[in-house]
């Protein structure tokens, strides 16, 4: 059975002036880490001799089908993963989460995916970035290990915060601590977040806190403040950051700090390998940083 390094250890930081703990879920694995690790720790472990592949969708650089490759090599699965469509330049100069799938044997394929696939016993399909109730197995894990830690290291209450997709990291951590736990929409807006929350719990006491930045940001598109704000955290913490979803986690976290009441624990989610496709498009665009 594949292990994963867990406990994920606990770094403490300086960023601008104030201290973080920092949970490193980057670090659970080399291959299988970050908030998907814990997403499809229960795909990972559970016994399941029938299923023989995975399908899913999304984007064509996702962390999520980048991580679900893994899990299908580990596994041995196959694995079917959905796009809208695959930029020709990706596809004649593979990179990032797109190249690294493909790697691991991943059978891209540009057209809607047939549900219907998802009565086959022998098939898993998996809801684009995980956004399944299987992932509360592993994301009670991630509850478990920080509450170990507040209450070894003997802090009275922590604040919990995380940059969100389809919410569903937060929204079981908060099911299961006694912390409270904050996000803020980085692929739609409060309202998508919510309605992500709902569709996999009704008891609105279990959704998490949600914070907006003061402006408003485009998923995917590059902001240089974005660009500076991730530079900056490598340069006061040695740690690289995702660039897709932390620039506006931590931006939105700063612009918040007045209402923080207790020692504030940032949960670094993994997702560098996109880093590999993100950089080079910030570096072309923001030359003079």
């Amino acid at each position: 059975m594949y292990r994963l390094s867990l406990p994920s250890r606990v770094d403490e930081i300086e960023f601008e002036n104030h201290s973080y703990y920092l949970k490193r879920d980057d670090l659970i694995d080399i291959d299988f880490s970050g908030n998907k690790a814990r997403k499809f720790h229960y795909y990972l472990q559970s016994d399941l001799p029938h299923i023989k592949k995975i399908i899913s969708y999304g984007s064509n650089q996702s962390n999520a089908m980048y991580s679900l490759s893994v899990l299908a090599k580990i596994r041995r699965w196959e694995f079917d993963y959905y796009v809208d469509h695959i930029p020709t330049y990706l596809r004649e100069n593979p990179q990032g989460n797109y190249a690294a799938a493909l790697d691991n044997g991943m059978h891209i394929i540009e057209g809607e995916i047939d549900v219907d696939l998802a009565n086959s016993d022998d098939i898993l399909l998996i809801q684009e970035g995980g956004r399944e109730e299987s992932a509360e197995y592993g994301l009670k894990i991630l509850a478990d290990e920080i509450e170990e830690f507040r209450v070894s290291n003997q802090i009275e209450a922590l604040d919990i915060f995380l940059p969100s997709g389809t919410g569903t990291t937060a929204l079981y951590l908060q099911k299961h601590s006694s912390s409270r736990v904050f996000t803020t929409p980085c692929v739609g807006d409060e309202s998508y977040l919510r309605e992500q929350f709902s569709m996999l719990e009704s008891d609105t006491s279990h959704h998490p806190t949600l914070l907006n930045s003061n402006k408003k940001y485009h998923f995917g598109k590059l902001y240089k403040e974005f660009y500076k704000i991730w530079r900056e955290l490598q340069s006061q913490t040695a740690i690289e950051f995702d660039l897709l979803y932390d620039p506006k986690g931590w931006i939105t976290l700063l612009s918040h700090r007045e209402i923080f009441t207790n020692p504030i624990l940032y949960i670094h989610q993994g997702g560098l390998i996109g880093n590999e496709s993100m950089l080079p498009r910030y570096i072309r665009k923001y030359k003079e940083i």
